[in-house]
C-alpha cells in the first residue's frame, strides 16, 4: 500500500490547473489558521503554519506548486504577521527573515523534489528487473522443456528402431536404452522449479519416485521415501543419483518381486556425517548367493557402478537379514556437492 502510494505521487499530473488550485487553498488553509493562533504565538514566528503547508504542497502536487505555494505562503506571511504589518517593509529584519525562509522551502522543495525523482527511478529500475526477471523465468522454463522433450524424443526414437530389430540381446539394449533416455527427460524436466531454483532432493525424489510407480502400476506393491528437507546437491550430483534410484526400484520390481503379488519398496535419504546417503529397500526375493557387484553382467548394475564412480560415491547392494535387499549409496561432500542447503539426519 505504501509503495502503491508513493508511485502516484506526486498527483493530479494531467491535471495542474487543479494541483495549483489546491496549492492555493492550502496557502489559505495556514494563513486562515496562523491568523487565528496569532495572539497564542509569541512574537517572531510568522512562518509557523506555512512551513508545513509548503511542505505538504510540494509532496503531494510536485515541485511547481511547491513554489508557488511557498512564494504565496511568504507574500502572506511578510504582508500580515511580519512587523510592520500591513505592509511590504524591506527594512534590515524583515530581509533577514524572509532571506532564512527563502532558504528554508528552497531546500525542503529540492529534498522532496529530488526524492520524489529517486523513487520513480528506482521504480522504473525495479519495473524493468521484474520483466528481466520474468523473461528469463520463461526463457528458462522453455529450455528446461526444450531439453527435455528432445532427450524424451530420441528415446521414443530408440523405442520405434528396436521393434525393427530381431535379435533379442539388441532389442533388449534399444528398450533399454530407450526408457533411460525417457527417464532423464523426467528427471531433467523435474529437477527445477518454475522460478529456475533446483528443487531439494526430497521434493524431487519423492515426484519421481511417484513418476516410476505411475508407470509401471502393480496394485500390491506399495512405495514410500523418507528423507529430510532441504538438501540440495549440483546437478551434476542430482541427476546420477535419481538415475541410481531408479535404477535400484526397477531392480526390486523386476527381479525381487517377480512372481509376487505384494510387497513394499522404501528409499531413505539421509545426511550425517558429511555424507548423504540414499537407500532404496525392498522386501522381496533378495540377491543370488553368488551375486557380486563387481562380476555382475547386467548393464542396468554396470551403468549404476558407473555413475557411482563418476559422482565419488560408495555403492553397494546386498541381502537384508529378514528378506529382500539394500541399495546403499554414500555421497561425500567432496563429490561435486555445493553445501548450499544441508538438513541434519
Amino acid at each position: 500500500m505504501k509503495r502503491r502510494v508513493l508511485g502516484q505521487l506526486p498527483l493530479l499530473q494531467e491535471h495542474r490547473a487543479l494541483a495549483y488550485a489546491l496549492s492555493l487553498l492550502l496557502c489559505a488553509i495556514a494563513w486562515w489558521i496562523r491568523w487565528m493562533l496569532h495572539s497564542a504565538f509569541p512574537p517572531g514566528f510568522p512562518y509557523l503554519t506555512f512551513f508545513p503547508a509548503v511542505i505538504l504542497t510540494s509532496f503531494l502536487f510536485g515541485r511547481g506548486p511547491g513554489v508557488v505555494s511557498a512564494v504565496v505562503c511568504g507574500i502572506l506571511a511578510w504582508y500580515f504577521f511580519i512587523p510592520p504589518i500591513h505592509t511590504f517593509d524591506l527594512s534590515g529584519r524583515t530581509l533577514v527573515a524572509i532571506g532564512f525562509y527563502t532558504f528554508v522551502v528552497a531546500v525542503d522543495i529540492s529534498l522532496i523534489d529530488a526524492m520524489q525523482r529517486a523513487y520513480r527511478r528506482t521504480a522504473r529500475l525495479a519495473a524493468g528487473q521484474r520483466r528481466l526477471a520474468e523473461r528469463t523465468e520463461l526463457l528458462f522454463n522453455e529450455l528446461q522443456h526444450r531439453v527435455s522433450n528432445n532427450i524424451q524424443m530420441v528415446g521414443a526414437m530408440l523405442s520405434l528402431q528396436q521393434r525393427q530389430v530381431t535379435d533379442p540381446i539388441a532389442r533388449m539394449i534399444l528398450t533399454d536404452a530407450s526408457k533411460k533416455l525417457q527417464l532423464i527427460g523426467r528427471i531433467q524436466r523435474q529437477l527445477y522449479s518454475t522460478s529456475g531454483e533446483q528443487v531439494p532432493l526430497d521434493i524431487f525424489l519423492r515426484d519421481l519416485m511417484a513418476d516410476l510407480f505411475a508407470a509401471d502400476a502393480r496394485p500390491g506393491i506399495s512405495h514410500r521415501i523418507d528423507a529430510v528437507s532441504g538438501i540440495l546437491l549440483p546437478p551434476d550430483a542430482a541427476i546420477p543419483l535419481a538415475l541410481i534410484m531408479a535404477e535400484g526400484i526397477a531392480n526390486a520390481m523386476e527381479h525381487g518381486f517377480a512372481g509376487k503379488e505384494f510387497g513394499t519398496v522404501v528409499v531413505n535419504l539421509t545426511r550425517r556425517d558429511g555424507t548423504t546417503e540414499l537407500c532404496v529397500i525392498d522386501d522381496g526375493a533378495g540377491l543370488p548367493p553368488e551375486f557380486a557387484l563387481a562380476r555382475s553382467e547386467s548393464l542396468g548394475l554396470k551403468l549404476v557402478a558407473s555413475l557411482a564412480r563418476q559422482i565419488g560415491a560408495q555403492l553397494s547392494i546386498e541381502n537384508r537379514p529378514s528378506a529382500g535387499t539394500i541399495l546403499r549409496l554414500v555421497l561425500p561432500d567432496n563429490s561435486g556437492r555445493d553445501g548450499s542447503a544441508d538438513a541434519g539426519g
